[in-house]
């Protein structure tokens, strides 16, 4: 597209290139988030929002469209049998760490809690289907686009080996889903699901109450009264 100016030169207009633009976002707000991650807990308390909400902007800007978000119900019947197989997983798991000695109790059980965490698993599944996967396909195909996305999303939870490894397997795992079934709300409530059978069946001395980044280097076990 080109337009002129006042002494009659043509002026042609410069557009970002799509895959530049997803690149940049993708490498921003990926870098955001883990420098978040890394930070006192009293800057997450203030930066931690912005990382968080700023991808959140980033894609409502292309004007997606609630089946493309994997937030409408098409879909979300064909995909009900995912939450019932995390169950039946689940309960194979808690009954293999009983068998173990590995098992024991949430260390935070409360509804509070509980709920808390599942917004944020959630949340988690928006930022891998609605924000990475979609700007690494921008240069990816589609089968590399969910791997390099699941990459990250263990990434993310270095220096938890536990979890880097699992989030790697459910990262790629949920990519797939989410592209057969465009779904994020079973998705989000089987990683709920899942995250609390991992954090009952694992020792805690080897997830650190579930913590990633600094959080997880600075983490001291309460004593036991």
């Amino acid at each position: 597209m080109a337009t002129t100016d006042s002494a009659g030169y043509r002026l042609h207009a410069f557009r970002v290139p799509a895959s530049t633009r997803s690149l940049a976002e993708l490498l921003l707000g990926f870098a955001a988030i883990m420098a978040v991650l890394w930070l006192p807990t009293h800057l997450q308390l203030i930066f931690g929002p912005i990382a968080l909400l700023a991808p959140l902007l980033l894609v409502l800007l292309r004007r997606p469209g609630l089946y493309d978000l994997g937030l409408g119900w098409r879909g979300f019947a064909s995909s009900l049998w995912i939450f019932p197989a995390a169950v039946l997983l689940s309960v194979a798991s808690v009954q293999l760490a009983k068998n173990f000695g590995t098992f024991h109790t949430l260390y935070a059980p409360d509804f509070s809690h509980v709920a808390g965490y599942v917004v944020w698993t959630l949340y988690q599944q928006f930022l891998l289907q609605d924000y990475l996967v979609p700007r690494l396909s921008a240069f990816l195909s589609g089968g590399r686009a969910i791997m390099v996305a699941a990459i990250l999303f263990s990434v993310a939870h270095l220096p938890n080996l536990p979890l880097v490894l699992a989030t790697l397997v459910w990262g790629a795992v949920s990519g797939l889903l989410f592209r057969r079934y465009r779904n994020l709300y079973v998705l989000g409530l089987t990683q709920g699901l899942l995250g609390l059978c991992f954090a009952v069946c694992i020792p805690d001395a080897w997830h650190h109450h579930m913590r990633v980044g600094l959080g997880y280097l600075r983490y001291h076990p309460t004593p036991l009264n």
